[in-house]
């Protein structure tokens, strides 16, 4: 196996324990909306998660440990991905606020800057904005 090989199997890993933390936030009310579902679908293709993968996570998110990225843009980029399920409901709830936070803290982000990122976030997404993934 080659380092790129290594390279591209690490990525994967973390692709799919970032779509496990994105499903478990549209779980977090014990149902996946039709919203949601689209929302995950597309970042599900985004994250290049096969089917198989897609499934099994949907039954299993809490399988895989998130890992934080190295650099502030892309924790930035996951942060925005959690929000846009969050918000394909049009709002977010308590529960979601908490796990967020607790991502965004494990996405490598201080408590403060959790904190500042998550207020940004929830001024641009309660917009009722549309966003592509």
């Amino acid at each position: 196996m080659s380092i790129a090989d290594l390279y591209d199997s690490g990525a994967h890993q973390s692709n799919m324990a970032h779509f496990a933390a994105i499903v478990s936030l549209a779980t977090v009310d014990m149902s996946i909306t039709s919203e949601e579902e689209s929302v995950l679908k597309r970042l599900a293709f985004k994250l290049d998660i096969s089917e198989e993968e897609y499934k099994h996570i949907l039954k299993n998110p809490d399988t895989h440990s998130l890992v934080p990225p190295y650099d502030l843009e892309t924790r930035l980029e996951r942060l925005h991905d959690l929000f846009g399920i969050i918000y394909a409901d049009h709002e977010i709830d308590e529960a979601e606020r908490r796990l967020v936070h607790k991502y965004a803290i494990a996405l490598g982000f201080s408590e403060e800057s959790a904190k500042k990122e998550i207020q940004k976030c929830i001024r641009v997404f309660g917009t009722n904005a549309e966003f592509e993934y």
